[in-house]
C-alpha cells in the first residue's frame, strides 16, 4: 500500500501529468482539499472509490482515514493543490505517516507560479533584467514567516517574487515592497490560473491595490512583482547567441580558460 500525493495543478484537469491522471484513475481512495481541487480533476477516480473531501479535517483525522486504508490494503491519492513541494504541509503529513510505517511517493505537479506565468504569456526571468524567482507568502493565520523572510528584507534582492496566499492583504503588500521596488514596479495579480474563471489584473505598485480590492480578489491568487514584467530591450540571452560555440549536436561547448 502506498499514499500518493499528487500535484493535482493549478486547476485545470488537463495539466494533470500522465502519471497524477494514472494513480487518479487507479487508487480506491482518493482525498482532496476542497474547492483548490476543481472537480473535474476529480472525474477520473475509478467506480466505486472512497473520495473524501478533507478541506474542514483536522490532520489527525486525516491520518486516521490513511491508516485504515493502510490497514485495509488500499492505495490512497491525496491530492494537493499545484506542486506538493510549495505550501502543501506535506512535510507535516509525511512525518506522521513515516511514524506509522506507512509508505509514501511524491508527485510533482504544475506549480501555481508556473501557471501564473503562463496566464501573463511571460517568463520570470529575463537577461540583464531578472534572473532570480523567490516564491514566499506573507504571515498569517497559516503560520508567522521566520525571522529574516519578510517582504522588507526579500525584497532588497529586487528579484522577481511570486507571492502566494497574500491576495487579501495587498496593501500591506504594497507598503512593504515599495521601499525596494519603486511605485512604479510593475505588479499582476493573477486568481484562479488556469480555471475559467481566471482574472488578471495588471498595474504598478502605485495602483495594483485599489484595482484588486475593486475586482474583489482575495484568495487563490498570485501575486507577481518585478521589473521583468515591463521590460523591454534587453538582449537575446546566451542561449540563441551566436557567440555561443556548439558542438555539431547544438551542445553548448565549455569555455577552456
Amino acid at each position: 500500500m502506498t499514499v500518493y500525493f499528487i500535484g493535482a495543478g493549478p486547476g485545470a484537469a488537463d495539466l494533470l501529468t500522465l502519471r497524477a491522471d494514472r494513480l487518479i484513475r487507479s487508487c480506491p481512495v482518493c482525498l482532496y482539499a476542497g474547492s483548490i481541487v476543481p472537480e473535474e480533476v476529480l472525474a477520473g477516480v475509478p467506480e466505486g472509490a472512497e473520495v473524501i473531501n478533507t478541506a474542514r479535517m483536522p490532520l489527525d483525522e486525516i491520518t486516521t482515514i490513511i491508516a485504515r486504508a493502510d490497514a485495509e490494503g488500499k492505495d490512497v491519492a491525496r491530492l494537493q493543490s499545484g506542486d506538493p513541494s510549495v505550501y502543501s504541509a506535506l512535510a507535516e503529513q509525511a512525518r506522521r505517516l513515516t511514524e506509522l510505517g506507512i509508505s509514501y511517493e511524491v508527485v510533482p505537479g504544475v506549480p501555481s507560479f508556473a501557471a501564473t506565468a503562463a496566464a501573463l504569456g511571460h517568463e520570470l526571468t529575463v537577461p540583464t533584467v531578472g534572473q532570480t524567482v523567490i516564491l514566499t507568502r506573507v504571515s498569517g493565520r497559516a503560520s508567522a514567516m521566520p525571522a529574516g523572510e519578510d517582504l522588507a528584507t526579500l525584497g532588497a534582492s529586487r528579484a522577481t517574487l511570486c507571492i502566494h496566499l497574500a491576495a487579501h492583504d495587498i496593501e500591506r503588500v504594497v507598503s512593504e515592497l515599495v521601499p525596494n521596488y519603486g511605485s512604479d514596479c510593475p505588479v499582476a495579480v493573477v486568481a484562479f490560473a488556469s480555471r475559467p474563471e481566471e482574472t488578471i489584473i495588471r498595474g504598478t505598485l502605485n495602483d495594483i491595490a485599489a484595482a484588486v480590492q475593486q475586482a474583489g480578489i482575495t484568495r487563490t491568487a498570485m501575486i507577481v512583482v518585478g521589473r521583468v514584467l515591463g521590460a523591454e530591450g534587453f538582449p537575446d540571452s546566451y542561449l540563441y547567441s551566436d557567440d555561443r560555440p556548439r558542438d555539431e549536436h547544438g551542445r553548448t561547448i565549455p569555455c577552456m580558460h
